[in-house]
C-alpha cells in the first residue's frame, strides 16, 4: 500500500488526476488547491463547473484548516453516523476557487479508510472525490464497472482494484452556521 501512497501522491504533487478506492465508491480524485486540476476532473467527467464536487481530509484538525466556522452539530453528526457521511459547509478556506459552490459552500467528508487516509495525511492536503464516471452515468459499483473513458482519463490508477465492493455514495448533509440541518442524499 506504501508504494502506491508514493505514486499516487507524485501525481497529486503534479496536478495530475488519480482513479483511487474510498470510503464509499471508486474515486477521480485530485489536490483540492488546485484549480487547474480541478478543471480537469470537470472535463474528464464532462460535467459542468457549477455543480460541486466533494473534497476529502482525514481527520478534525485537516477539516479545521479548510472550514472557518465548523458548526458543533457537525461534530455530532459525525460522531453518530452509522455510514460515511458528507457534510455541506458555509465558508471554505485554501481550496481551489472552482471547487467552492457559487454559494460559498463546500461539501467535506472525513474519510473512514485505511488507504485514503494514509493519502491525505502523507500528502498533506484535501483531494478531491467524486464518482468515477461520466455526468449522467451510473456510479460504478466496483472497479470492474469503470469506463475506459475513465480509466484511459486519469493519470494514475491505484492498483487495488479488490477495494470497494459494491460500494455506495455517502450521505451528503448540508449545514449552515444559523444552525440549519438539511439532508440533500441518504
Amino acid at each position: 500500500m506504501r508504494d502506491e501512497i508514493e505514486k499516487a501522491i507524485t501525481v497529486l504533487k503534479q496536478g495530475g488526476l488519480i482513479l483511487y478506492p474510498t470510503d464509499t465508491v471508486w474515486g477521480i480524485g485530485c489536490d483540492a488547491t488546485n484549480a487547474n486540476a480541478v478543471k480537469k476532473i470537470y472535463k474528464l467527467k464532462q460535467r459542468e463547473d457549477n455543480k460541486s464536487l466533494i473534497c476529502l481530509v482525514n481527520n478534525y484538525s485537516m477539516l479545521e484548516r479548510h472550514v472557518d466556522n465548523v458548526p458543533r452539530i457537525a461534530y455530532t453528526i459525525l460522531d453518530i453516523a452509522d455510514k460515511p457521511t458528507t457534510v455541506i459547509y458555509d465558508a471554505p478556506a485554501g481550496i481551489a476557487e472552482n471547487l467552492v459552490a457559487k454559494d460559498n459552500t463546500l461539501a467535506i467528508r472525513i474519510v473512514d479508510h485505511k488507504f485514503c487516509e494514509k493519502l491525505i495525511k502523507y500528502f498533506g492536503k484535501p483531494i478531491v472525490s467524486t464518482s468515477a464516471n461520466i455526468s449522467s452515468q451510473p456510479t460504478p459499483k466496483s472497479f470492474e464497472e469503470i469506463s475506459d473513458a475513465i480509466l484511459k482519463g486519469v493519470d494514475y490508477i491505484v492498483n487495488l482494484p479488490n477495494e470497494n465492493k459494491n460500494g455506495k455514495p455517502s450521505t451528503i448533509i448540508k449545514l449552515s452556521n444559523k444552525g440549519e440541518v438539511k439532508i440533500i442524499r441518504e
